[in-house]
């Protein structure tokens, strides 16, 4: 329409407004009920993201407390014997398949099981130290390597014999959960998070504040000097084959119950154990259990964020990364073997 100018007689158009009453009038601001559903709604995904992220955090500790145990059983033969030893997968798996037959068939309880399936893998060790390690014990590097490599194939071919090729599964002493915070947290999980880092604390304490532990680390670092000072190779040598037996049977037994059990489960697990020693530092007790956590941390987070198809490729990745940034590992070398 026309509306005269108030400082002039011209005439300048103007939109028309309709002022009928039955015109709706749209409102363009949010109402404050919108605006309030709309903070509640961030604010609930906030704390799903958080929920989340905790879960995964507890999933990482989990593998990261059973990686460290079977790492550091490694890394303490590594030391003695300066060979890896390929074999202590299949100690692993021997350790599972004990567990599982104590409980079920003999009825064991958990613990208990677990205690006599550690003594039978640590006899297991110290016949594979004095039969197999030791012999070759002069003979060239790659020698104890193959028989290792044969050690273990003959030990994954028994289980098929004895056991079958079947998957089975041990059930959980406790099924329960606990809620914290919308953290849903499976009992089973806590137990192994906290047995594990239990006895790696007191498998430190040992080393370091025990004279049988100072003989072993005497032996690695210097076993000619440890010979002259009056300690025995030999028993230094059997003593540490069954503390990593028992490390690889107490791991087995712990993760068993939310994982399957079958004659070839020690192979993945063996590799991503040199994949840990060799990221942490080969013969480094710290570095094991380091470099356990960051692997069993960047699974779980990888299969979650990424997607579980790359679960096991994830740790490799890292091994590559990090030996290119500091190639002799994360930690020096605790334990040399002479």
């Amino acid at each position: 329409m026309l509306k005269a100018s108030p400082r002039s007689n011209r005439m300048i158009e103007t939109p028309a407004v309709n002022r009928h009453p039955g015109a709706r009038q749209f409102n363009l601001r949010p109402s404050p009920c919108r605006l309030a559903r709309r903070s509640t709604r961030k604010a609930r995904v906030r704390e799903v993201t958080v929920d989340l992220f905790l879960q995964q955090v507890l999933n990482g500790l989990t593998l990261g407390g059973i990686y460290s145990l079977v790492a550091l059983g490694l890394t303490l033969v590594y030391g003695i014997m300066a060979v890896p030893n390929f074999a202590h997968g299949a100690f692993y798996m021997v350790g599972a398949f004990a567990a599982f037959y104590l409980t079920s068939r003999f009825g064991l309880g958990y613990w208990s099981a677990m205690v006599v399936a550690a003594v039978c893998v640590a006899v297991l060790a110290i016949l594979a130290e004095r039969l197999v390690f030791y012999p070759l014990r002069n003979a060239p590097e790659l020698s104890p390597m193959i028989a290792a490599i044969g050690l273990m194939l003959f030990l994954e071919a028994a289980a098929q014999a004895l056991w079958g090729t079947d998957f089975h599964r041990m059930s959980p002493p406790w099924s329960g959960v606990l809620e914290w915070n919308g953290v849903i947290a499976p009992i089973q999980r806590l137990l192994i998070v906290a047995a594990a880092f239990g006895l790696v604390l007191a498998l430190q304490l040992f080393l370091h504040h025990t004279v049988a532990g100072s003989t072993i680390l005497a032996v690695a670092q210097n076993r000619e000097g440890a010979a002259l000072m009056g300690i025995d190779p030999r028993k230094v040598g059997m003593a540490t084959f069954a503390l990593s037996g028992v490390l690889a049977a107490v791991a087995a037994a712990l993760y068993a119950p939310i994982n399957l059990i079958y004659p070839a489960m020690g192979q993945l697990v063996i590799l991503k154990a040199f994949v840990i020693i060799i990221l942490g530092g080969m013969g480094s007790v710290p570095g094991a259990v380091v470099g356990g956590l960051i692997i069993g941390m960047a699974e779980s987070f990888g299969a979650f964020y990424v997607s579980p198809d790359y679960q096991d490729l994830i740790a490799f990745v890292l091994l590559v990364a990090i030996l290119s940034l500091r190639p002799q590992g994360l930690f020096s070398r605790e334990m040399r073997a002479s």
